[in-house]
């Protein structure tokens, strides 16, 4: 299905912008892409990136950090344009998948404000507009403690901006409304409806400051917790005990509240780069709650840039696991051990609501050898917090864990 997207959304401009070859085309054609090598020093557990389902090991891998997308922008007239995205990387289905990334209609309202229909990008981060796109982007990948918070992309709805600059300084605000779906991995979907998010940013000169707000209600399709919440509600109603339909509320993951809030600062003054940024997602299931963040800074020497970065991610979690150990006198002879299982369960998923947290220490080079590509070599220090953010962990894994990668980046 996703590659038949991919083909509907743009082989229609293709062949209008060869039809316009000879002329002054408003069919935009361009592109990214990066061709990359990843490493890591275990075999114990596998690194991967938001949304794939698996990873890498000791044996080098492109398809981690590797990826191609191709934009076609067509300009209507003086206020309507279409722009659509189509976006090839490794997925949640641990293949090559084609997605549709952006398919927008912008209507330009006035100078200051303009509205945008279809698909948009979620805009959820500090660079969310381009967060696929390494040739813009200082570091090999967008650290993960941050961006694996909230693993969808897009949004289908609609946004408004409005911009206005002020002497030196401009001024951007963005409201986007819709909902997303997306693949986290084998038989685990991500739906969130009631989208609200916005976003304000202020560039003045090298420095960029930007905070953002997204609320929603999350659904969690997942054959694992849907059994657990069946077994903990088919419980509570045979034997009584209300404190096990509790904890299958908290459990559900079908339209819960939630909420990511972030703020960052970019900087590129005099061959200094700095980026930082600060996330805190909210959501009322067992999950928990994150608090990520990062810093980044990079010095320009000529056509290099090596760079050092920092990134933690810590999780919470209220998950108060109320279920009793014992059934109380006269109960039915299986009360005991249904109980007891179905504790030992909550108690399991208790505890790896908290196996997300990690730190990381990068540190890069970037070279950028052409005009419109760069070569990036980067190695990363992981220190889980049990299994982190790694997947396919073997018992007994533990880090820390040693990730290099080298880069091509490429726009054209």
């Amino acid at each position: 299905m996703k590659s038949r997207f991919f083909v509907a959304a743009f082989a229609l401009p293709l062949a209008v912008s060869s039809a316009y070859a000879q002329d002054s085309s408003p069919v935009r054609i361009s592109g990214f892409g990066t061709a990359a090598l990843t490493w890591s020093d275990t075999d114990q557990a596998e690194f991967a990136r938001p949304n794939q389902a698996s990873g890498v090991k000791k044996d080098p891998r492109t398809g981690v950090d590797s990826n191609l997308g191709l934009q076609a922008d067509y300009t209507v007239n003086s206020w309507l344009s279409v722009t659509g995205q189509g976006l090839v990387r490794k997925d949640g289905e641990d293949n090559y998948g084609a997605e549709l990334t952006w398919a927008f209609a912008k209507a330009k309202i006035s100078d200051q404000l303009s509205v945008r229909v279809g698909r948009l990008v979620l805009p959820t981060f500090m660079i969310s507009e381009y967060r696929n796109v390494g040739y813009a982007n200082t570091f090999l990948r967008p650290p993960q403690e941050v961006y694996s918070q909230v693993p969808l992309n897009s949004v289908d709805g609609a946004d408004l901006t409005w911009q206005q600059a002020y002497g030196d300084t401009t001024f951007t605000a963005q409201l986007a409304l819709g909902r997303s779906k997306t693949t986290l991995g084998s038989n685990v979907d991500a739906e969130l409806n009631r989208l609200r998010a916005l976003t304000l940013t202020a560039e003045h000169g090298p420095f960029t400051v930007r905070v953002g707000r997204t609320e929603t209600k999350l659904t969690v399709e997942a054959a694992q917790f849907n059994s657990i919440v069946s077994a903990l509600n088919t419980a509570g109603n045979a034997f009584k005990i209300s404190q096990l339909n509790d904890m299958a509320r908290l459990v559900d993951n079908h339209k819960k509240k939630g909420s990511f809030t972030s703020a960052g600062l970019g900087m590129d003054w005099n061959n200094i780069i700095a980026q930082t940024e600060y996330a805190k997602r909210k959501v009322d299931t067992a999950s928990g709650s994150t608090d990520s963040w990062y810093v980044l800074g990079g010095y320009r020497i000529g056509k290099f840039v090596p760079y050092y970065s920092h990134a933690k991610l810590s999780v919470s979690s209220d998950f108060v696991n109320t279920i009793p150990t014992a059934c109380a006198a006269g109960s039915p002879a299986a009360c005991n051990a249904t109980v007891r299982t179905l504790r030992s369960t909550l108690e399991s998923l208790r505890t790896g609501t908290n196996n997300g947290a990690q730190s990381t220490d990068s540190i890069g080079l970037r070279w950028d050898f052409a005009s419109s590509a760069d070569l990036k070599f980067q190695v990363d220090r992981i220190k889980p917090d049990s299994k982190g953010l790694f997947v396919h962990t073997v018992s007994g894994f533990k880090g820390p864990v040693t990730v290099a990668a080298v880069a091509v980046d490429f726009i054209f």
